[in-house]
């Protein structure tokens, strides 16, 4: 028989490694973004609640377009968070960011302050203020010893965030757009010199980390089954926290802060409280920058005089 403590243990564990997953996948695209521009993007969190509005407007529309399979409801929900969520990063780069390029830095960060707050008033005039609710796609539970169990859906969201950035990573590393990326990192101006289209890969950096907050949306919708429009203020500034517990800046920093912050917040709720879960991801980030204040992946930066 298996110790009961042991088993609580190990069910907050999967607990925690689920939420992580989500945090991680927004924290990517903080990451990525100011790891090309050098900016903080503080509207992503909005564009994962969008992400999250879209799968439950997505999984309506294939449930009327007569799908009845979960898993069909689920990708139509996915796709659309993801088409759309693309977009919509494309759109804020192109409006909120490229004007400002060669502007000083609070320029760009006040004018992504009022993107956040532009999005989630234009999502609540669109959907009201009432949260949305979704019924139960997949109730299947499995035991993996006892006392410990997994749902289906924390088994589709950790599979998915695992098999997403194993694939953005190795395309990162292998890829024609990785290295076209990586040079524009270290001089855009040189990058553009040598034929780079540095917008397009801006844009696309971009797209790509909306995207990943469109999944982390929806995977938030199929754990919660409820979205509303203010979601992704908290959530934001939890995954922009991981990103600088990781090292702002740093794609495997960025999985692994928001694995951090995810478990320290279930231990926290699940062993001392869980009024102030919230609270305890900020302690942790505080603490590792204290003593690592480049984050745990990240490159002390010099300045060269």
């Amino acid at each position: 028989m298996i110790n009961p403590e042991a088993a609580y243990f190990s069910q907050q564990l999967v607990n925690g490694l689920t939420l992580g997953a989500v945090y991680g996948l927004i924290a990517l695209g903080y990451s990525m973004v100011y790891g090309i521009l050098g900016l903080i993007n503080f509207a992503h969190g909005e564009l994962y609640m969008i992400g999250g509005y879209l799968a439950f407007l997505g999984v309506l529309a294939a449930s009327t377009l007569g799908a009845e399979a979960p898993i069909l409801l689920l990708l139509g929900g996915l796709g659309l968070a993801m088409l759309s969520t693309g977009a919509s990063g494309i759109l804020l780069e192109r409006v909120c960011y490229r004007p400002l390029r060669r502007a000083p830095k609070l320029a760009p960060f006040i004018t992504a302050i009022g993107a956040s707050i532009f999005l989630q008033n234009a999502v609540q005039v669109a959907q009201g203020a009432r949260p949305r609710a979704l019924g139960a796609l997949f109730e299947s539970q499995y035991t993996l010893t006892e006392g410990v169990s997994i749902t289906a859906v924390q088994i589709i969201i950790m599979g998915a965030s695992t098999v997403l950035l194993a694939s953005f990573a190795i395309f990162l590393r292998c890829s024609a757009f990785g290295r076209q990326q990586r040079a524009i990192q270290q001089d855009a101006g040189m990058a553009a010199m040598l034929g780079i289209n540095v917008d397009r890969i801006i844009s696309s950096t971009f797209a790509i980390g909306a995207m990943l907050a469109g999944v982390a949306g929806t995977c938030t919708l199929l754990y919660y089954g409820v979205v509303d429009f203010t979601m992704g203020f908290l959530a934001g500034i939890k995954a922009f926290s991981a990103a600088v517990l990781g090292g702002i800046g740093s794609l495997p920093g960025a999985v692994m802060g928001g694995l951090i912050l995810g478990l320290s917040e279930t231990f926290w709720a699940a062993y001392v409280s869980a009024d102030y879960k919230h609270a305890i991801g900020f302690v942790v980030l505080i603490l590792v920058l204290l003593f690592r204040p480049q984050g745990l992946f990240g490159r002390p930066e010099f300045e060269k005089v």
